[in-house]
């Protein structure tokens, strides 16, 4: 059997070529030490994008569907990494409002500059109309597996 004539398999392999990329271009080998993991680029990107509100850990789990105790020790290694810190509320001892750090701020935009290049990249040569028929079927795939 052919495994080049199933979506599983082509889908696994524009995803092996798409994170190869990225890696390339946002922290080539060089700067390999400073990458953070992929569920702390996510999380980075989730506190960045809600940065003008108070967000806490129980926020993160309730957006990624992760228990306390995994989200616990992703904080804490964040936090050792310099890439966020915790701040108690006044109100309420218990809650800790987690803030990014300048470093994480500035991953955050070189990963989305990266992003911007990679998805140029990937677009490239196709028509609007293949693109828009790509992501139409890509929704469907979705749907099946949900």
């Amino acid at each position: 059997m052919d495994r080049r004539n199933e979506i599983g398999f082509q889908l696994h392999r524009l995803s092996t070529l798409v994170k190869r990329m990225v890696d390339q271009t946002v922290f080539p080998e060089k700067e390999s030490e400073k990458r953070p993991t992929g569920m702390h680029g996510w999380i980075i990107g989730y506190l960045y994008a809600n940065r003008n509100r108070e967000v806490y850990q129980r926020d993160i789990q309730e957006e990624f569907s992760v228990r306390r105790s995994t989200v616990t020790g992703m904080l804490q290694l964040m936090e050792r990494n310099g890439l966020i810190t915790r701040h108690p509320v006044p109100e309420d001892a218990r809650l800790k409002r987690i803030l990014l750090t300048p470093l994480a701020i500035k991953q955050h935009e070189k990963i989305m500059a990266g992003f911007q290049q990679v998805e140029k990249r990937i677009a490239s040569g196709l028509t609007e109309e293949e693109k828009a028929t790509f992501l139409k079927l890509c929704e469907k795939i979705a749907a099946n597996l949900e």
